[in-house]
C-alpha cells in the first residue's frame, strides 16, 4: 500500500486490554514504510509497557502531556503539526467522551483537538458501555466531523465474559481503515480533477423491477431512480465511462451516458450479466423487486371472488451473483431499510461479499421518491461514514468522491 509511504502517523493507545495488539499494529505500519510515534496514556501503561512500543517503532513513547524536555519547545504542538494522520486504538470510551467534547487534559486528547490531521477511532470496551447512550451520542458527534472515521468495534466474546459488539478491530483490518483514510489526504485536493476514473467502466443499476401479474397489474416499490441516475452523473463527471441499466422511471440519462431500459428483476439479470466481464465498478442501486408472480395471466383478471391468491416465486439476485464472480469488479450495494439500518447493512454487506455499502432509512419524506436523503457507508474492512441529509445530487457526489478514495487506497 503506497499511501503508507514516509506518512508520519500518531499511534495513540488507551488503557484496555486490546492494547497488546497495538505492538502488532505498529509492526504492520512501519512494514508498509509509514513512521509511527506512539503516544500512550496513563492506564495504558497499566496493560503494556513503553519499551514493547518503543523498539517496534524506534522511537520513544510520549505519555506525559508537560515533560520538560519535550516541552521545551512546545512539543505537543509541534507533535501536533508532525502527524499525516491521528489513530487512535484501542479507544476507550472515556478517550472517545474526551475527544467528542474538545477536552484536553493529557497528551493524546491535547494532539486530537491541536491536530488538523484526519482522526481514526478504534473503539475497544465493554459491550454495555458501547451500547450505552452517552458512548453512541459521543460516537454520533465525532461522526459528524470532518476528517474522522471510525473503524469498528467488532463482535465477540469479551475479556470480562460478555459477548458483544466492543471487542477492537484485527490489526490487518485497521491498516486497511487507515489507507482508506490516508488516501483522502492524497487524493482530496485533486476530487476536482474530471480525470480521476477516467479509463474505468462502471456500471449502474437504478429505478425499480415490474413484476407483471395480468397486463394491467404488477408488483414493484416506490423507486424513483433519481439516486442512481445522480450516480451515473457523478461518475461520468469524474471521466468514467458509464452504463446505466434502468427500471421503468420518468427521468432522461445524459445523452453521453449509454442507458438500457428493462422491466423486470430477470431482464435486469440478464442485461448486468451481458456486459459485467468488462466493468471495473459495478454500482446496485436498482431497487429490484425480491419476488415475481410464478406465472403472468394472460388476460385481466376478473374481481369474481372477495380474495385473490398469488403465487411469488424469488427473483434473482443480481448483487450476490455480480460479488461471486471469481474476477468481480468493485462492488457496491444499497440497503433501504425502515429499521435497524446498520444491522441488515452489515449483514448483507458480509453475506454478498460486498467492497461497500450504502444505507438509508425510507419513510417520512426520505428514501423513496424523495429529492434529498443520507447515506450510511460501510465498507468490508469495517469502515464507517455518514453522509450528511442533503440532496441525491450531492450525495451522489460524494459516493463516487469515496469511491474513488477507496480505489486509492488499494493501490
Amino acid at each position: 500500500m503506497t499511501v503508507f509511504k514516509n506518512k508520519k502517523i500518531i499511534l495513540g493507545v488507551c488503557g484496555g486490554i486490546a492494547a497488546y495488539k497495538s505492538a502488532e499494529l505498529v509492526r504492520l505500519l512501519i512494514k508498509q514504510g509509514a513512521q509511527v510515534q506512539v503516544v500512550m496514556t496513563q492506564a495504558a501503561l497499566a496493560f503494556v509497557g513503553a519499551l514493547t512500543f518503543q523498539a517496534l517503532s524506534g522511537r520513544q513513547v510520549r505519555s506525559v502531556l508537560f515533560d520538560l524536555d519535550a516541552e521545551a519547545g512546545m512539543g505537543h504542538i509541534e507533535l501536533a503539526r508532525w502527524a499525516d494522520l491521528i489513530l487512535i486504538a484501542p479507544a476507550t470510551a472515556n478517550s472517545i467522551a474526551k475527544i467528542a467534547h474538545g477536552m484536553a487534559d493529557d497528551l493524546l486528547s491535547t494532539l486530537s483537538l491541536a491536530s488538523k490531521a484526519p482522526l481514526l477511532i478504534a473503539p475497544a470496551m465493554n459491550q454495555q458501555m458501547w451500547h450505552s447512550e452517552a458512548t453512541q451520542k459521543n460516537i454520533d458527534i465525532l461522526l459528524n466531523r470532518t476528517g474522522v472515521l471510525v473503524c469498528g468495534p467488532g463482535e465477540g466474546e469479551q475479556a470480562c465474559g460478555d459477548i458483544g459488539a466492543g471487542r477492537m478491530k484485527e490489526p490487518a483490518q485497521l491498516l486497511s481503515c487507515c489507507a482508506n483514510l490516508l488516501a483522502s489526504i492524497v487524493t482530496n485536493n485533486d476530487l476536482s480533477d474530471p480525470h480521476l476514473l477516467e479509463g474505468k467502466r462502471v456500471l449502474i443499476t437504478a429505478g425499480p423491477t415490474i413484476e407483471d401479474i395480468d397486463p394491467v397489474r404488477y408488483v414493484s416499490n416506490r423507486s424513483s431512480g433519481k439516486m442512481g441516475y445522480a450516480i451515473a452523473q457523478a461518475a461520468q463527471q469524474y471521466g468514467a465511462e458509464v452504463l446505466l441499466i434502468s427500471g421503468p422511471v420518468a427521468l432522461d440519462a445524459p445523452d453521453s451516458i449509454g442507458l438500457i431500459r428493462v422491466r423486470s428483476a430477470e431482464q435486469m439479470h440478464d442485461a448486468v450479466f451481458q456486459v459485467i466481464d468488462d466493468i471495473d465498478i459495478f454500482i446496485a442501486t436498482a431497487a429490484v423487486a425480491d419476488y415475481r408472480p410464478v406465472k403472468k395471466v394472460l388476460n385481466k383478471i376478473k374481481k369474481n371472488t372477495d380474495t385473490l391468491t398469488i403465487e411469488l416465486v424469488k427473483n434473482p439476485n443480481i448483487l450476490a451473483d455480480v460479488a461471486a464472480l471469481k474476477d468481480k469488479p468493485m462492488t457496491i450495494g444499497f440497503a433501504a431499510e425502515t429499521n435497524d439500518l446498520e444491522k441488515y447493512a452489515l449483514d448483507k454487506l458480509q453475506r454478498k461479499n460486498l467492497d461497500m455499502i450504502a444505507a438509508n432509512k425510507v419513510g417520512e419524506s426520505q428514501g423513496f421518491e424523495a429529492d434529498n436523503n443520507e447515506l450510511h457507508l460501510f465498507w468490508h474492512n469495517d469502515g464507517y461514514k455518514k453522509l450528511p441529509y442533503a440532496s441525491k445530487k450531492q450525495l451522489a457526489r460524494q459516493l463516487i468522491d469515496e469511491i474513488v478514495l477507496s480505489l486509492v487506497a488499494k493501490d
